[in-house]
């Protein structure tokens, strides 16, 4: 068998939504073995940068875990209209392949990447194991498989590109723009991949991810992922002075070792760190040094653990610093003229509603009802809980809601919190205080602690923006063809499965040219093996007769699949051999 270097076909029968198609409705969408996608490469393996176009720059922000009962409640609370206000265009559909409430990777996914994965997915095929009767079992070759994202297409099309999140870096949603794996909670393995596929810009928290055990980091491979970014001739800054400061050049800005403050705490728990619209500001300061446009993900991450905590200031004041973060991109258009802003949330988180079962009167409610017992509220319900620390006597947490909350809370309500935090159903302390004090001192409700499957609402600005109801699936498509790159050409260009261009290694003891193995002598960082060259994966780096070359994306292992996919790059380097895609497929027949 003669290793290829070029025109290799795959092709997987998938339905059009599943990609990049329009749905009319959730009872539509179904597998479609009559239409199929062709991945295939160009004869060349370079993606060429498309000549000036109308847009050329993306900022995509996501309030993760809210709809618009929070931006409601933020109006209310502001006093004044939102930047939002002005950009309502549609709304958005968010199931999953397995269900109808998604999880947040499996919804980055479909807005990354284009197509509907299973939930804890982060960027790969949906499994077929467990599938919406709504949905035809996805084809075999889509499972597992690593899903090209619009910052990838980006970046092959000559851009910059930028994350920004107020979680880890690794968390759900930024690790979906970036990463494949089928489990959202491998963020060590998520940080690698992120580390290698040259990102220009990255702000956030989960300094912890980069650095191991020994150093009291959390990567048990042993790696320093922080010397690597340094070697690449990354900056790296840590506070928000040092990233004020940067005026050019790509950057790692990590600024909490897990997640960064809520913005209600930060000011007084964390001032060394930045807000969200500064962080916003700068990554677009940096980025548009490039001449040929970027695409920029900046996530209010904190949204939706306020909303999951049925905390309404937390919510309502994250959501606000998020509505700042978006005048920043939208200024920014505005004077731009070509940069298409796009803003939605992943799902809905909590339910939250303005009015509650325990306020019999609500049709008298009054601006000051709804405010004025959140004004009072100086941290969040997480800054509470650590304010209360391990004294849970009814004395302490009656004194801790009257100083940082300013609730006159009842021996009852202490008993309640109590009763809610010892029941062992695993309901957190401020969880537990946030449902009491909503319910007994608000006339914010809830209808849950986790999410809900409900549509959210579409807020978008600049050219050619999208109006209309839309599947969470097509926003992928819509960014990628504004960007002027084909999602599928990109998929083809950087994950060709290994197994469909050279032969397992026969086990004879030594590697032919065109024979791979994977090496698993340090299964925390496997190695691929193809000839005489080698391929860590996670990384984008091909190794050959001792030199290290950088390949155009990373190469990426499925376990559940035992396959590897590289990109096309990796052939030429591997031995530069061409064999014809058609000839190939058919000798295997």
């Amino acid at each position: 068998m003669e290793p290829k270097e070029t025109d290799t076909l795959f092709i997987i029968s998938i339905l059009g939504l599943l990609l990049l198609g329009n749905v009319g409705s959730a009872a539509a969408v179904q597998f479609d073995s009559n239409s199929s996608v062709n991945f295939t490469n160009s004869t060349n393996c370079e993606f060429p940068i498309t000549p000036e176009a109308n847009i050329k720059n993306v900022i995509v922000l996501i309030p993760d875990g809210c709809s618009q009962s929070v931006e409601t409640l933020a109006r209310w609370y502001s006093g004044k209209p939102l930047e939002l206000d002005n950009m309502v265009t549609g709304t958005v559909s968010t199931y999953s392949t397995d269900s109808v409430i998604t999880d947040s990777s499996s919804a980055a996914t479909a807005f990354a990447a284009g197509y509907k994965t299973t939930n804890g997915f982060v960027s790969v095929g949906p499994s077929n194991s467990s599938v919406l009767s709504t949905l035809e079992i996805p084809p075999e070759e889509l499972q597992y498989r690593p899903l090209a994202t619009v910052l990838e297409g980006s970046k092959l099309e000559g851009k910059a590109t930028g994350l920004v999140a107020t979680s880890r870096i690794t968390h759900a949603t930024p690790a979906a723009f970036a990463a494949h794996v089928d489990n959202r909670d491998n963020e060590t393995e998520i940080m690698k991949q992120m580390v290698y596929e040259n990102i220009d810009v990255v702000f956030g928290g989960g300094s912890s991810y980069l650095t191991p055990v020994a150093e009291g980091g959390k990567r048990a491979d042993g790696e320093n992922l922080t010397k690597v970014l340094l070697e690449r001739g990354y900056q790296y800054v840590d506070s928000r002075d040092q990233m004020m400061n940067l005026t050019t050049g790509k950057v790692w800005g990590l600024f909490a070792s897990s997640h960064m403050m809520p913005d209600i705490d930060r000011s007084s728990l964390a001032p060394e760190q930045p807000s969200l619209s500064e962080m916003t500001n700068k990554s677009i300061e940096l980025l548009s040094h490039d001449k040929n446009g970027f695409f920029l993900m900046v996530e209010g991450s904190q949204v939706d653990w306020a909303d999951h905590a049925n905390d309404p200031n937390y919510a309502v004041t994250d959501f606000l610093a998020f509505d700042n973060a978006v005048k920043v991109a939208v200024d920014f258009a505005k004077k731009d003229g070509h940069t298409l802003v796009l803003v939605f949330p992943d799902h809905n988180t909590g339910g939250m509603t303005i009015g509650s079962g325990s306020d019999p009167n609500y049709t008298s409610t009054t601006v000051e009802d709804v405010i004025s017992p959140l004004k009072g509220m100086k941290l969040s319900s997480t800054g509470l809980e650590t304010k209360i620390g391990t004294d849970l006597s009814s004395e302490n947490i009656k004194k801790q809601l009257k100083t940082w909350w300013g609730i006159d809370a009842t021996y009852e309500d202490i008993a309640e919190i109590l009763k809610l935090y010892n029941d062992g159903k695993g309901l957190s302390l401020d969880y537990a205080i946030s449902e009491v004090i909503s319910r007994n001192h608000t006339i914010i409700g809830w209808t849950t602690h986790g999410h809900s499957g409900d549509d959210v609402p579409l807020w978008a600005y600049g050219p050619d923006h999208p109006t209309g109801h839309m599947d969470n699936t097509e926003i992928a498509g819509y960014i990628a063809k504004d960007l002027g790159f084909d999602l599928n050409k990109t998929n083809s260009n950087l994950f060709i499965e290994v197994g469909e261009v050279f032969s397992k290694d026969n086990g004879d003891g030594k590697l032919d040219k065109d024979e791979y193995l994977l090496n698993m002598t340090d299964s925390s960082n496997p190695v691929l093996e193809i000839g005489d060259a080698e391929l860590p994966v996670d990384t984008n780096i091909l190794i050959k007769n001792g030199v290290a070359h950088e390949l155009e994306g990373i190469v990426v292992y499925a376990p559940a699949t035992g396959k590897v996919y590289i990109p096309c790059g990796a052939l030429s380097l591997v031995n530069g051999t061409k064999i014809n895609g058609a000839q190939k497929a058919a000798e295997a027949a």
